[in-house]
């Protein structure tokens, strides 16, 4: 695997990448979450900056009373060669060079003001910074607020509270290293770092303990025991830290000076002489140090695996809100009407019963249709007043001879107007369903959801055609009507069994009764005509019934599924990139997420450029792995290859001076090498 150097090079690259990108934790699938990290955790009596600034051997951190780390600070170590100088670096400020550290200080201070502003609130975006020097060992740090009791004037109430919640953010992930700090002149069984360590890590498998301020304890104590691991046992050791005083601060004493005065404390120790080996801020960063790589080289298989799952998912969500629209005019018309055409397949389900809506149209003919024409006014019009009205004035000053045929026509042709009404609300229910079908659609295709002005453009073609439609739909259906009372069925009535009228008094031969006159119908001939017309209309009504949702379905339906945006189409074809371009706007907020998206992705990208980047041990040689679409080929020296993982070292046979392996598409494992998608991880069973 890669070295101590390039492992902890490997999540600072990745660690830096997240900071500039946003990607602080806490948003669900989260590579900052992932890559392994000491925190730095201790009260605000604690001495925790002390340790920091030992570790690094520099004054950097800014002091003060109350609360003065308001922001986590990322502190990235970098050794490098006795010859060059010292220098820090803030990633917010790439390009600038800081080599006086009081003026480190006063950026870390400024920078936490920026975000916070002049208050004592506290804030969970990471300050990074990296220092470059050879007084140091390859370690990432994070340094957290200090924990507190009791806020302050000029905080909120909630600052305790919140600054616990922002170092447990931190120490409750499983691949954070918890650095619990406390000072050993306050009883270990009240420090507040050991507290909440032991909250989230009650094992201690994740947690070193540092006591500091040994040299204040009461003449007589130590803390031994505790160093010892027999008062507080963890899976770790215990380091004993000796802070400069404050006199020491304020004299300015060398952090080089008072790294010899740590030693020689321990070394000439009667209490602590005999652990001086495992004590002093050295021999803690050198601690962490080897700790630090050695939970990165068993979490890269699963840093590995995120990153790939990230990648698909993020590749997912991209296509499926659509990727950046390309800038030529052809493109932009092809992605048009791409998008048209995924409109209207969805329209056409819905009308075709693929999705829900098109029965509503065949429940206005089969309902809505038969209901309206049942509560047609024939009775009124039909009625035995009615009757003789209309046959009287039909007859004009010549009564009729036999039949009162112009009677009979005039009857005939009123009744048969009233079936416009019911012809017209179905043109008109359809139509709305339609309007109804066109707004789902476009709803419901995804593609069109990030083009708002698009969305907007196809919904106005779409229903500036459906009127059209209802238009020539509602003057076929009139049509139809008019066709009936323009050219009545003749055998109809040829058919009637006419017969011949019967005198109700024939019985009663002396009554006497009134003669009637050529105007005066009886009762008996007046029903018999509205009957008959009756008979008729009944007729018309059933061919009506039946022909009306067929022209409906010709003129509206039918031209909807063939025809919709043809004129759309046309228009589009005629305009100029500018125009198109306009159609193309994009909802604001989807852009904001597909640049979200995008960033994310390229973090995940670099990420995995970086992992593939490192290098493995062949043996004591260095040998570069390449990988090339799944394909991995490994440069050896010898005809065997020796891998070292974790503590334990398995040699790989090969035939020849190259070993060539293809890999799937996940994961291969030949032998005890696991080749995963663009690396190359080594399982060992020999101990």
């Amino acid at each position: 695997m890669a070295t101590m150097t390039s492992l902890i090079g490997l999540i600072n690259k990745i660690q830096s990448a997240c900071t500039v990108l946003g990607d602080h934790g806490g948003q669900g699938m989260s590579l900052w979450e992932a890559l392994p990290t000491v925190a730095v955790v201790g009260g605000q009596s604690s001495g925790k900056s002390s340790v920091l600034e030992s570790v690094v051997g520099r004054d950097f951190l800014p002091r003060g009373s109350g609360i003065v780390t308001r922001r986590p600070l990322v502190l990235q170590l970098h050794k490098t060669n006795d010859e060059q100088q010292e220098y820090a670096e803030f990633l917010h400020q790439s390009r600038k060079r800081y080599t006086d550290f009081a003026a480190v200080r006063q950026e870390i201070s400024d920078e936490t003001d920026r975000i916070t502003g002049k208050t004592k609130a506290i804030s969970n975006v990471p300050i990074q910074l990296s220092i470059y020097s050879p007084h140091v060992v390859n370690l990432t740090l994070v340094d957290l607020p200090g924990l507190t009791k009791v806020a302050v004037e000029g905080q909120s109430e909630s600052i305790v509270q919140d600054i616990e919640n922002m170092v447990r953010s931190y120490i409750e992930k499983p691949n954070c290293i918890i650095l619990a700090i406390s000072p050993a002149n306050q009883d270990i069984a009240t420090s507040d770092a050991i507290k909440i360590a032991r909250e989230v890590d009650p094992s201690g498998e994740r947690t070193f303990g540092v006591l500091t301020k040994l040299d204040l304890m009461d003449k007589g104590t130590n803390a031994v025991e505790v160093l010892e691991g027999r008062q507080y046992r963890l899976q770790h050791p215990w380091v004993g830290i000796v802070n400069r005083s404050q006199a020491d601060i304020n004299k300015n004493v060398d952090m080089i000076v008072a790294r010899r005065k740590e030693r020689e404390y321990f070394e000439t120790s009667p209490e602590y002489g005999h652990l001086a080996h495992k004590m002093g801020a050295e021999y803690l960063a050198k601690l962490l140090s080897e700790h630090l790589e050695y939970v990165i080289r068993q979490k890269i298989p699963s840093i590995i695996a995120l990153i790939n799952k990230a990648i698909d998912e993020l590749n997912a969500e991209l296509d499926r809100i659509g990727r950046p629209i390309a800038v030529d005019s052809g493109a932009k018309l092809y992605t048009i009407l791409q998008m048209c055409r995924a409109f209207d397949k969805i329209f056409k389900e819905h009308l075709d019963g693929g999705r829900p809506g098109g029965d509503r149209i065949y429940g206005v003919f089969d309902h809505q249709l038969p209901a309206a024409l049942k509560k047609l006014p024939f009775n009124r019009h039909l009625s035995l007043k009615n009757v003789e009205r209309v046959v009287t004035e039909a007859d004009g000053y010549q009564p009729h001879l036999i039949a009162p045929e112009q009677g009979y026509r005039r009857l005939i042709e009123g009744s048969i107007g009233y079936f416009k009404g019911p012809a017209e609300a179905s043109v008109d229910a359809v139509h709305l369903i339609l309007k109804e079908l066109v707004r789902k659609s476009i709803a419901e295709t995804e593609e069109l959801k990030r083009f708002p002005t698009l969305q907007s453009d196809i919904a106005a073609a779409a229903n500036d055609a459906l009127e059209r439609f209802r238009e020539e739909s509602r003057r076929t259906v009139i049509r139809m009507v008019d066709m009936e009372s323009g050219y009545l069925t003749v055998e109809f009535f040829r058919k009637m069994h006419l017969e011949p009228e019967k005198n109700p008094d024939q019985k009663n031969p002396n009554k006497s009764t009134p003669n009637p006159t050529v105007d005066n119908y009886t009762d008996h001939h007046l029903n018999k005509i509205g009957s008959n017309v009756q008979g008729y209309i009944n007729m018309v009504c059933d061919t009506l019934k039946n022909s009306i949702p067929k022209a409906v379905v010709h003129c509206q339906v039918r031209e909807a599924k063939r025809s919709l945006l043809n004129h759309f189409y046309v228009q589009v074809g005629k305009r100029e990139k500018d125009q198109l371009g306009a159609l193309l706007d994009e909802d604001p907020a989807l852009m904001e997420k597909r640049a979200q998206l995008a960033k994310r992705l390229e973090l995940y990208k670099q990420a995995m450029d970086d992992i593939n980047s490192s290098k493995v041990i062949a043996g004591d040689r260095w040998s570069e792995v390449v990988v090339s679409n799944y394909r991995l080929e490994v440069a050896i020296g010898d005809h065997r290859l020796e891998v070292m993982t974790g503590d334990c070292w398995s040699e790989v046979g090969v035939g020849d001076r190259w070993s060539e392996v293809t890999a799937d598409n996940r994961q291969t494992k030949v032998g005890s090498v696991t080749f995963g998608r663009s690396w190359l991880i080594v399982t060992s069973d020999i101990k």
